[in-house]
């Protein structure tokens, strides 16, 4: 944990830099003592005395300061040091760090240390895509420098991508992993259902929604980004398996409980598939023709609700299970009803309705219900998204202390 350890925080010149001061207040509310270094380039988006007074400590910013450099200030700041954390780190001090450029406090303080690195980029999605910065950003982490991030969403010149800065939480919780020697859901399994699920009519013809998969992917990602070992059961998407995780691929909701059920007993359920409610009585052997006789008419049946069945009590039931509702009115009505009904421990409410381009679009509006109330998540990437709701679910289990051991049913 970080109690009582010692942060050297270098702020460069990035807008991204306005978050630093509530990256200051949350990681001293976690028990670190925090110093920090402000770059000119910073000091355009955020102030010296700003960080002085978070920190409640000096602000470092001249390497020819008279006073600092009598005794080696950029050498004795990063010695003092448990870990230095570059946030933001902005195209230009990464492609400093990566070949070795010294030319102000910071850049000459990084090539100086021998503490661990650990940097949170924040910079235009075409400058991270670019492949000076992938090239700078491969070296780096070879020499053993942590990335945090980025994160995709709008950016400050108008444009979306990947290439915002980690959220506060986000960096703090990665710190903490750092140097808890292990990511806070190491020992936890998980179970995260995604995608849209095709009911068949015919052998060519099925029912399906819009669903893309893009959320229940990302949260598959993020609780693996922290250590748990999950299981990825997908309905048809026209996306990539992620890496190190066990991906289970289905077509029909009846499919997806088969593979759900083989995944348990598991300590996390996230249901973020837009599973279909009903399928088709009876298909069609053959492809049904048009032959100018009666339109044909179908007969429905309800499908196994997935939900309900891993919030049931038993000895499989996960220790968390997390739904989510998507919703086109009334969206906060619906997901507690939802809640009450299928008896999960948490909804993760959206608006799917067509204006707000959530099915197959990159971002999301959450409303995180249960039982003590909601929150209201503003509007972010569904990578954001499925961290925050991740981060979540860590602090949650975390708390519950270790009476139930991970890696079971519990």
């Amino acid at each position: 944990m970080l109690n009582g350890k010692r942060v050297l925080l270098i702020v460069t010149g990035g807008i991204a830099a306005y978050k630093t001061p509530e990256l200051v207040r949350q990681l001293i509310k976690a028990g670190a003592h925090v110093r920090c270094v402000l770059t000119k380039a910073g000091e355009q988006f955020v102030t010296p005395l700003t960080l002085s007074s978070l920190s409640g400590d000096k602000v470092y910013t001249d390497l020819f300061s008279l006073t600092d450099e009598h005794d080696m200030g950029h050498i004795n700041l990063s010695r003092e040091a448990d870990i230095v954390l570059v946030a933001p780190a902005t195209a230009n001090a990464l492609a400093k760090m990566a070949h070795g450029i010294a030319d102000d406090l910071a850049t000459t303080l990084l090539l100086a240390t021998d503490k661990p690195v650990l940097t949170a980029p924040a910079m235009n999605v075409r400058m991270w895509e670019h492949a000076a910065t992938r090239d700078n950003v491969k070296l780096l982490q070879a020499r053993g420098v942590t990335m945090i991030g980025p994160d995709e969403g709008d950016m400050a010149c108008g444009e979306w991508g990947e290439g915002r800065m980690s959220e506060p939480e986000d960096i703090v919780l990665a710190l903490n992993a750092f140097f808890d020697g292990e990511a806070p859901l190491k020992g936890f399994s998980a179970v995260v259902t995604s995608g849209p699920t095709h009911e068949a009519i015919d052998p060519v013809r099925y029912i399906a929604n819009r669903s893309s998969g893009k959320q229940g992917h990302a949260i598959a990602e993020a609780l693996n980004e922290l250590g748990a070992h999950v299981t990825l059961v997908s309905g048809p998407v026209d996306l990539a398996d992620p890496q190190g995780i066990t991906v289970k691929r289905v077509e029909s909701a009846r499919d997806m409980k088969a593979a759900v059920d083989r995944a348990l007993p598991a300590d996390i359920a996230v249901c973020a598939a837009a599973v279909a409610d009903w399928r088709v009585a009876g298909e069609a052997e053959q492809k049904m023709k048009k032959d100018g006789s009666a339109t044909p008419s179908f007969e429905t049946i309800e499908n196994p609700d997935i939900l309900a069945g891993l919030s049931a009590p038993g000895p499989n039931r996960p220790r968390l299970v997390v739904g989510f509702a998507a919703e086109t009115e009334s969206v906060i009505e619906h997901a507690r009803a939802k809640l009450a009904k299928k008896g999960c421990d948490w909804i993760c409410a959206n608006d799917v309705s067509p204006a707000t381009g959530t099915f197959g679009g990159d971002a999301n509006t959450v409303h995180l219900v249960t039982r003590t109330g909601v929150e209201d998540w503003p509007t972010q990437s569904k990578r954001a998204v499925a961290r925050k709701l991740a981060a979540r679910i860590a602090a949650h289990l975390n708390a519950e202390g270790t009476a139930t051991k991970p890696g079971g049913a519990g």
